[in-house]
């Protein structure tokens, strides 16, 4: 990782002492730096790139030597020019060829992994469970992988959870999108010919994208209600000005999510929507599970029991939806209800998305850029869960023990993974 530049490759004559002289002077003066490549992303629609301009600077602190591909930030209207000391190449195989670090958004394609250097690392969201040839051929590279699906949820790890500085986006945006599609207004309004509004809307699975759209409903003036199988998110949405549907079910999983629910469980917290999901005028969803289907949260048959004018913004679709009539990246339209299930919804906010997703790079990279070399110390816990290939090997997550019980637990409460 550590390239120096010779300042003189052609010494003028001169005595031997002059030589010497000289040659340690250029030692001294050997630049080290770590070659750094950030990608176009090629898939259809993404519009997010790994790097921003307001980041340029700081990575150059860190000793990275920025190289960009021609047009990687043409989705956000930024042109090459906008990024001030970043070399920009258009050929995206010499790009990687001589990289140490490659930065992206999606995964990239076979072919350029296939030109990439064996030993080098690779920063992007993998889901590697979607993506088995990819994963094959890191392995065979001996390619170092961060995946950023992978970030711990854990308060030191925050400033680079890319899943939630996306998914915050995704909730703001859902709430936009879905009163585009209603008939009405989500305030209430009096006018002189008398008052309209309130509507009701009604949130989902109340993780970063849920409590964003919670609190973008209320901002807009809806009467809002949050609904979640974890508990503890009660105190959450009524901090956000809703109300929180109670089922009496209590689902909490590991790592912050939300665990499947059982039939009887079904049953029950169907029984209870159902009331609610009647009432409402916007519906959004935002319950999933990462590397398995979205859990179906909205039957064909409370769809059809829904008001007329209804809209249903399913921030699921990648997993196949929440809503058993979701069509993934279709708008459709169910009797008088409009289902919308929109994919890669941060990518339709590219500039900000970009943005948060920059700096959540910038962050992991922190932790393993020092002194103009990579240094990956495997002790850290972040850097440790969220690789997914290092030298030829997967990366396993080890689970974390079991707590030990408190000398006294008279006073004590279980503690629980806010979302």
């Amino acid at each position: 990782m550590r390239i120096p530049l010779n300042r003189n490759p052609h010494p003028s004559p001169g005595s031997h002492r002059e030589r010497v002289a000289r040659s340690q002077h250029e030692r001294t003066e050997a630049v080290m730096y770590v070659n750094v490549a950030v990608l176009k992303e090629t898939q259809p629609h993404e519009r997010r790139v790994a790097l921003v301009p307001s980041i340029v600077a700081k990575l150059v602190k860190l000793g990275a030597k920025l190289h960009m591909q021609a047009g990687a930030a043409d989705a956000i209207k930024l042109g090459d020019a906008a990024f001030n000391d970043v070399e920009v190449i258009a050929n995206r195989h010499e790009l990687v060829a001589d990289a140490d670090v490659v930065l992206a958004v999606q995964p990239p394609s076979l072919d350029v992994v296939e030109a990439m250097k064996s030993g080098a690392i690779l920063i992007c969201f993998v889901y590697a469970d979607n993506e088995k040839a990819l994963v094959q051929l890191l392995l065979e590279k001996k390619i170092t992988c961060f995946a950023m699906e992978r970030i711990p949820r854990i308060s030191r790890a925050q400033a680079m959870d890319a899943l939630s500085s996306q998914s915050a986006l995704a909730g703001y945006y859902a709430v936009q999108l879905g009163s585009t599609h209603l008939a009405r207004i989500l305030p209430k309004v009096t006018t002189a010919a008398g008052a309209i509004g309130p509507a009701k809307v009604l949130v989902m699975g109340l993780g970063v994208a849920g409590l964003e759209a919670l609190a973008t409903a209320h901002r807009l003036g809806a009467v809002v209600e949050g609904y979640d199988v974890r508990p503890e998110t009660a105190e959450q949405a009524l901090s956000l000005g809703a109300t929180f549907v109670e089922t009496g079910v209590d689902a909490r999983g590991k790592g912050g999510y939300a665990r499947e629910l059982t039939p009887e469980e079904k049953t029950k917290v169907d029984a209870v929507l159902t009331q609610h999901i009647q009432k409402a005028d916007l519906i959004i969803t935002t319950a999933a599970i990462p590397g398995r289907p979205s859990p179906k949260l909205i039957s064909k048959k409370q769809v059809a029991g829904m008001k007329a004018g209804a809209v249903i913004v399913d921030l699921s679709a990648e997993g196949g939806g929440n809503c058993e009539d979701t069509k993934p990246g279709e708008t459709t339209e169910v009797g008088q209800v409009s289902i919308l299930a929109p994919l890669n919804v941060p990518s339709l906010l590219g500039e900000d998305a970009s943005e948060l997703y920059a700096k959540n790079v910038f962050n992991l990279l922190a932790l393993m850029l020092k002194d103009n070399i990579v240094a990956i110390d495997w002790t850290d816990e972040v850097l440790a869960k969220t690789a997914l290939t290092h030298a030829g090997k997967m990366v396993e997550i080890k689970p974390e023990p079991a707590a030990k019980p408190a000398a006294s637990h008279r006073h004590s409460k279980p503690a629980a993974k806010a979302a």
